[in-house]
């Protein structure tokens, strides 16, 4: 039968098993708009086309599936761009599609053209410029395959406005596609490495174990629990793994590296073996590369090759899929080791150092952790960026893997909002809180109408500080508290909501807190909670970035 290009490319999203589109509409993409009007694919219309990215990316990690996300040309596809570099540097599935001017005007500077193939180059893991109808059906497999297969990542199908528009002979009988040419990803291991692996850990003394986003992407949260338990190993987890072990179990250490736990930085300090699976060593865990861990022998198991010995030199590598090479181990283990001084060692520390929560006023700390106790492990947090962001992941006890969304690797203000759109359409029948800062907050706030338009029961509570406040925490700690330019004017983020429908209040007192999130938890659409926290409160530990680990480790304050 005859389809157009259009057509085409949403039989090609269904066919992927894509129920829900997050967009804004353009001139360019009206042929697309056009077929999602009779479409059974749900069209989320956000506010800004950089809402619409960030929304893809929550609904991808809240629910392991492709993330999708639609704009016009020009303007409307640069705007995805912030998005789509936050998906790339988390490993977030995302297929990103974009308006495009008609074939016979590329290159001619016509209006509202942008090359964006060119400009998302770096920051996708493949990109197409779509320039004949008949080659879009395979495009559209070939995209999802490769956001979501090895290492995850966002594609980006760019569609000009003539491809759209023709009409072909189109029966939607297409093969599979076969792995592109050159993209192979090693899933087993090799099965050298891994004995070698299995044998290190057998004979360490003082092994760790630390988890990153690669665990929970390969959905290997029970391997890594099972190693640990049967080896009697501790686990550090990343900020993209937190979940993967739940929080308060006994072997888990807590978050490492500049905002990280004693624990956890102390462990990584004195391990004489580390077990890195799933992580890339990121700079914010380590600090100075050279003191990091400094007399382990290093076992990294990663599904991306390159990311073994890029920055730290590795002993025993493992290229693969972190729930198959997890899996092997685990057959290959013989018996149960008892490390009876070494995890004598991190309850110690544990105990002795734990993260405290101040005394007095309203801290964002007791916030967290009333909101933990309220919620008893259900739910999803997202999370904004920012001292908001490091106190969630420090003082909330994460209990399942895919429960944390949030912007590692990019550090994306404005993310949370309309990411914890997205993880509530990905799972409709759990609570999602947005734990956020007042100044992240403005970036994508309006979002507050997408959210309103179709009452997203997004429970939102703003740590509000009337600050920038991570930039102005480096600044009081390292600039003499010279606050240039991060000082905010007072937000009546409550009012705000209302404009929108949006119920919700404010908070000024350490007594109301219990009952504000009740309240929040109890309504049955989007509620808002503006929290006027202390306004100097900062984040610990911290230190300045390429600090030694051991310069990390929390002296026990705050």
């Amino acid at each position: 039968m005859m389809r157009s290009g259009a057509g085409i490319l949403l039989d090609g999203l269904l066919e992927q098993g894509v129920t829900t589109l997050f967009g804004y509409p353009g001139a360019a993409v009206l042929p697309v708009y056009d077929e999602l009007y009779d479409s059974e694919i749900r069209h989320v219309l956000v506010r800004h086309e950089q809402a619409a990215a960030h929304a893809a990316d929550g609904y991808a990690r809240a629910s392991g599936k492709t993330g999708v996300c639609l704009a016009t040309s020009g303007p409307g596809a640069c705007n995805l761009v912030t998005g789509i570099a936050t998906a790339y540097m988390d490993s977030v599935p995302m297929v990103a599609l974009t308006g495009q001017v008609p074939t016979t005007s590329l290159g001619n500077d016509a209006f509202q053209e942008a090359d964006i193939t060119g400009i998302t180059a770096p920051v996708t893991k493949q990109n197409y410029l779509v320039k004949r109808t008949q080659d879009l059906a395979g495009i559209v497999r070939e995209a999802f395959f490769i956001s979501r297969t090895g290492r995850c990542g966002p594609v980006l199908i760019d569609l000009p406005r003539d491809v759209l528009e023709a009409r072909i002979e189109h029966d939607g009988r297409h093969p599979e596609p076969a792995a592109r040419k050159g993209y192979h990803p090693s899933f087993r291991g090799h099965r050298m490495q891994i004995e070698k692996a299995v044998a290190a850990l057998a004979a360490a003394e003082r092994p760790v174990i630390y988890a990153g986003g690669g665990v929970v992407a390969s959905g290997a949260a029970a391997e890594v629990v099972a190693l640990a338990e049967t080896l009697l190993i501790p686990v550090t987890t990343t900020l993209m793994g937190l979940g993967l072990i739940p929080g308060d179990h006994p072997l888990n250490l807590g978050m490492p590296g500049m905002h990280g736990t004693r624990c956890a930085n102390t462990a990584l300090t004195e391990c004489d073996l580390l077990f890195a699976v799933g992580v890339r060593f990121d700079d914010r865990v380590t600090g100075k590369i050279e003191t990091f861990a400094p007399g382990a022998t290093v076992v990294h198991l990663d599904i991306d090759p390159a990311e073994i010995g890029k920055n730290k030199p590795v002993d025993i590598p493992i290229v693969g899929d972190a729930k198959a090479v997890l899996a092997e181990m685990l057959g290959l283990m013989q018996k149960r080791r008892e490390r009876d001084a070494w995890f004598s060692r991190i309850s110690w520390v544990k105990a002795e150092h734990p993260l405290r929560c101040p005394n007095g006023g309203l801290r964002p700390q007791r916030i967290v952790r009333d909101l933990c106790s309220l919620l008893n492990g259900s739910g999803i947090i997202a999370s904004e960026v920012g001292q908001n962001q490091m106190w969630a992941a420090q003082h909330y006890c994460f209990r399942r893997p895919r429960t944390w969304i949030s912007s590692g690797g990019l550090g994306t203000m404005g993310y949370g909002l309309p990411a914890a759109m997205g993880a509530h359409f990905a799972r409709p029948d759990e609570p999602v809180f947005l734990i956020a800062g007042d100044g992240s907050l403005q970036m994508n706030i309006q979002e507050l109408g997408t959210i309103a338009q179709y009452a997203i029961p997004v429970k939102i509570l703003v740590l509000n500080n009337r600050y920038l406040g991570m930039v102005r925490q480096w600044q009081e700690l390292f600039y003499d508290r010279r606050y240039a330019f991060t000082d905010l004017p007072p937000m009546d983020f409550v009012g705000i909501a209302r404009a929108y429908g949006i119920e919700g209040e404010t908070v000024e007192a350490g007594e109301d807190v219990r009952s504000a999130l009740s309240n929040a938890l109890e309504h049955a659409g989007p509620y808002l909670v503006d929290f006027r926290i202390e306004r100097e409160e900062n984040v610990f530990p911290m230190v300045p970035p390429g600090a030694a680990i051991d310069a990390m480790i929390d002296p026990g304050a705050g």
